[in-house]
């Protein structure tokens, strides 16, 4: 297959001062609804400015041996997304990151003044003790969980839900995470998708 050309890339989204963005990471392998879902939900309940989707060059919990390249899967994700605050970026690539809490040590250190949310879904909370520092992630920036099919009570379960179960910020009062001192988390629900990537590439259907 012929890879895509896509000279931005390897960029950082721009930014203004002030402006509230989420991150959405992944390796959107494929990228599909479900995901989009995710991300058009915290865009409204938190009334983002940007939200970055940011297409990771893989994921170091899982086998990434038939990964296909980051340029293919940026592709799909472009021609899957239809929000105008979306921005498709692959800049973790060219900052040698490889883990979720480099990446936002170098957004963090490079835009002082803009309001950052981690945008995740629900089955992210259930496994985010596994990854790498993730309390250091925690402690970093306030963090949205999107809820997802059949994982909601493994995700309020987990431990990061029960360790900074304090720290929860009620949805109904979502739009201040954005403004909040870290550790803050609220649990968003919203419509749900049963789309999911590993689905997907085992019936290599449509992934829109």
């Amino acid at each position: 297959m012929k890879q895509p050309f896509l000279p931005w890339k390897d960029r950082i989204p721009h930014v203004e001062r002030s402006n509230v963005v989420g991150l959405f990471g992944g390796s959107f392998n494929p990228p599909h609804a479900g995901h989009l879902l995710v991300a058009k939900i915290a865009i409204r309940r938190l009334r983002l400015d940007q939200l970055w989707w940011m297409v990771t060059p893989g994921n170091p919990l899982k086998d990434c041996t038939h990964l296909p390249s980051l340029e293919e899967r940026m592709q799909l994700s472009v021609e899957l997304i239809d929000h105008s605050k979306i921005r498709v970026t692959g800049f973790e690539q060219a900052i040698g990151s490889t883990v979720s809490v480099d990446t936002i040590s170098h957004i963090l250190a490079h835009y002082r003044d803009v309001h950052f949310v981690w945008v995740m879904g629900a089955d992210s909370l259930a496994t985010i003790h596994h990854w790498y520092r993730w309390r250091d992630i925690i402690s970093m920036l306030p963090i949205a969980i999107i809820d997802r099919p059949f994982v909601h009570m493994s995700a309020l379960s987990s431990p990061m839900a029960h360790i900074y179960r304090y720290f929860r910020l009620d949805e109904s009062e979502s739009i201040r995470l954005p403004f909040m001192k870290p550790p803050a988390w609220t649990y968003l629900h919203g419509p749900l998708s049963f789309q999911s990537s590993t689905n997907l590439r085992l019936k290599g259907n449509d992934f829109s």
